[in-house]
């Protein structure tokens, strides 16, 4: 089992330090909020992507704690340009990574791998994937908008 020392590394602390794109969009696509009632934290995200469902703009507020800020960090750094896909597969890996011991995200969201020894604390596991649950909650959002599926998404 990994130690807090492991989970609460330097880098974690580096990286929840300088968060990049805190701001809110003005014309975002979609705007989503994730919320741990475990911990309290919360992330909200706004989203812009172009006609190919690549992200053009992004935006985050985060009130999360350091693990959440770490994840929104590198998220943060590395998400203009992919494509909905990439981003759907960071998150599934993530929770993989989490929850079944699956590998790291590899790539240049390697970093992410930092937060491998969080899978031995599951009660910081939502804290840690709140940046990925609103981000894919946007992107079903926009992608319901984009093929008319408005209110099925709605009605859920």
């Amino acid at each position: 089992m990994a130690g807090l020392d492991d989970v609460y590394n330097s880098r974690i602390f580096e990286l929840a330090a300088e968060i990049p794109r805190q701001r809110r969009l003005t014309d975002p696509d979609a705007t989503a909020t994730a919320h741990s009632k475990l911990c309290g934290s919360t992330v909200v995200v706004d989203l812009k992507l172009d006609a190919s469902g690549r992200v053009t703009d992004f935006g985050q507020t985060v009130k999360a704690c350091l693990l959440g800020q770490a994840a929104a960090s590198v998220v943060g750094r590395e998400i203009i340009g992919s494509s909905a896909q990439e981003l759907r597969d960071v998150s599934r890996t993530m929770r993989r990574m989490l929850k079944e011991n699956g590998p790291p995200p590899t790539g240049r969201w390697a970093d992410l791998g930092m937060l491998e020894p969080v899978r031995d604390y599951r009660a910081r596991h939502a804290s840690t994937l709140l940046v990925f649950d609103a981000v894919e909650r946007a992107l079903d959002e926009i992608e319901a908008r984009r093929s008319g599926t408005d209110q099925a998404v709605a009605a859920q």
